[in-house]
């Protein structure tokens, strides 16, 4: 593991020597660098450490003006097809923060599956993701492609198995690399809805009014999305995430129904394979879920958003854990509310110090409560980051 830099310094080693430089690429799946820096991995793991890393959802995005520049000659979903501006938009904050940042998140999209599976997903300017021609009937499924002869989730997303091999060695072993899918239940809302929705009328109809097509849909789902996981480790994940990131448009008793047992499902799949590969749940706005989560499956880490106390958290899920007779620790991730980057220093600050102490000195990996924003400024998350750094610390002296 690298030694620590103080949290104050802005610029080290890495900014000068060529590790970051996307070409020639490379995609030996058995040679890759050794790990430096593993905070990340033995803080999933549940181990205690020195202080908690730190890395933010949506860390390569629009907020870089780097990241921005690429985006003028390449439409988004080229980016995500073409590993070598994959690997670059991915290393971009790693790059610009130096050694502030513990891992990486490869450069993709949740809606590559929708993709894989035969629908049309566009990335539409002031609009975000549309897909044209959506499942508005259960026998729309007929237009999906995953149980057709020959499917292959492997094939349809090797070009992200081949981003996330030519990062991994482009990183040479600064920090690891994660993966990601996104969850069954809101991956069915896009593909029902068409896009985003403020009410998710389409897509909660379906759970209604065609609760076994449903379940036929999000099973599907959950089937590519493990299958999806268990290559993006084989490619060069260090660790997997699944957003649910529409969790909180469904109530307790339609989660434990409709989300509940599929993340279940992927989580158990991937463990079969790659049982010592750390696994991450967030699941945005299911406070009222967090005591199946921890009980119910085979995720290693917790994501929680920014509106519950960190500490309450805590307590559920140890109680929880406690009642279900389970010795293992479950690792909360989270949980700065995205929004005060908006702020000042100085607020940023203070509430990134008081995230700290919420979370206290147990195992605690720090981020943003959702991803960053478009119009974020990056020297505020540069706050956060180094602030992080010190409270962290501090707690576990």
């Amino acid at each position: 593991m690298p030694s620590e830099a103080p949290a104050t310094v802005a610029q080290s080693a890495l900014d000068t020597e060529p590790v970051f430089n996307p070409t020639p690429l490379n995609f030996d799946t058995h040679n890759f660098p050794a790990l430096r820096n593993d905070l990340y991995l033995r803080t999933a793991r549940g181990e205690q450490t020195e202080r908690a890393p730190v890395w933010c959802m949506r860390q390569a995005g629009r907020y870089l003006p780097e990241f921005r520049a690429i985006r003028v000659e390449n439409e988004f979903f080229r980016v995500c097809r073409t590993p070598e501006l994959a690997t670059e938009v991915t290393v971009q904050p790693i790059r610009r923060y130096a050694e502030l940042l513990d891992a990486a998140i490869i450069f993709s999209d949740i809606l590559v599956i929708p993709q894989a599976m035969g629908l049309e997903v566009e990335m539409v300017p002031g609009k975000g993701p549309q897909l044209p021609q959506p499942l508005r009937t259960p026998a729309d499924m007929a237009r999906l492609t995953d149980q057709l002869p020959g499917f292959s989730v492997d094939t349809e997303l090797d070009y992200v198995y081949k981003a996330l091999t030519n990062t991994r060695h482009v990183l040479q072993g600064h920090v690891p690399l994660l993966g990601f899918v996104g969850a069954p239940w809101t991956l069915m809302a896009y593909m029902v809805e068409g896009g985003g929705s403020k009410t998710f009328a389409q897509a909660k109809a379906w759970l209604f009014a065609h609760p076994a097509a449903a379940h036929e849909l999000l099973g599907r789902i959950a089937d590519v999305a493990a299958t999806f996981l268990i290559g993006q480790v084989r490619a060069g994940a260090q660790a997997v995430q699944v957003f649910e990131s529409w969790a909180g448009e469904l109530g307790p008793r339609d989660f434990a129904e409709f989300s509940l047992p599929y993340l279940a499902r992927i989580a158990a799949r991937v463990k079969a394979v790659w049982p010592d590969v750390p696994m991450t749940v967030f699941a945005k706005g299911a406070h009222y879920a967090l005591e199946q989560l921890a009980t119910e499956t085979a995720f290693d880490v917790i994501s929680i958003d920014w509106t519950i106390d960190p500490a309450v958290a805590r307590t559920r899920v140890d109680r929880a854990l406690e009642a279900a007779g389970q010795r293992r620790t479950v690792v909360l991730q989270g949980n700065l509310d995205p929004t005060l980057l908006f702020g000042g220093p100085e607020a940023i600050r203070q509430r990134t110090q008081e995230m700290c102490r919420g979370f206290g000195g147990s195992a605690h990996i720090a981020n943003l409560g959702h991803g960053m924003m478009p119009s974020h400024d990056p020297e505020h998350l540069r706050v956060f980051l180094e602030t992080v750094h010190v409270a962290s610390r501090a707690l576990r002296k």
